[in-house]
């Protein structure tokens, strides 16, 4: 008598809605110091010492930016900090890393950044299946005072979403 025949479970595919993702690192200065316009999801081009140090949890992304160069999207100033256990090759920790993105999305990006004067922001980088993906936020930079002004606009919701709560609750 033979066993059932054990099957694998299947990947999920790319538009299904049962893709894992799980955040690695996120950027909460640059959604303070940029108005986000736009945001697209990229790749990111790494070497294996780097896919196992992110998976580790040691790596950084605030800071991060990036620039179209010679019609290919690069990251500036991401940092993967160096895997301990690997034998004799390392990789740099802020090396600048090539962004996966259609063309004609690098070449939307160009007319942004080049024409417009917009910047290219790493906002979060996260694991989609079993693949590093890049958060990326088209934006342009606050001034000082937009950034007080946000405060003060977040100051008073948080006011009133109190004094609702408290109305609500003397209510019931």
């Amino acid at each position: 008598m033979s066993s059932p025949r054990r099957t694998a479970p299947r990947a999920a595919s790319p538009g299904d809605s049962r893709t894992v993702v799980r955040e690695i690192s996120v950027n909460r200065k640059a959604l303070r110091d940029y108005q986000i316009l736009e945001r697209l999801e990229a790749g990111l081009e790494l070497k294996g010492t780097e896919v196992k140090s992110i998976r580790a949890g040691r790596c950084n992304i605030s800071g991060a930016f990036g620039r179209i160069e010679n019609g290919q999207a690069w990251l500036y100033d991401m940092d993967v900090q160096a895997y301990e256990k690997a034998s004799h090759t390392q990789h740099e920790p802020k090396r600048q890393r090539r962004l996966l993105i259609h063309r004609g999305e690098i070449e939307k990006l160009f007319i942004k950044t080049h024409i417009k004067g917009l910047a290219i922001v790493a906002l979060r980088l996260y694991w989609k299946d079993s693949r590093v993906k890049l958060e990326l936020g088209v934006g342009k930079g606050k001034e000082q005072r937009d950034q007080r002004a946000d405060l003060k606009t977040r100051a008073v919701k948080r006011e009133t979403d109190r004094e609702a709560a408290n109305f609500n609750r003397k209510r019931s």
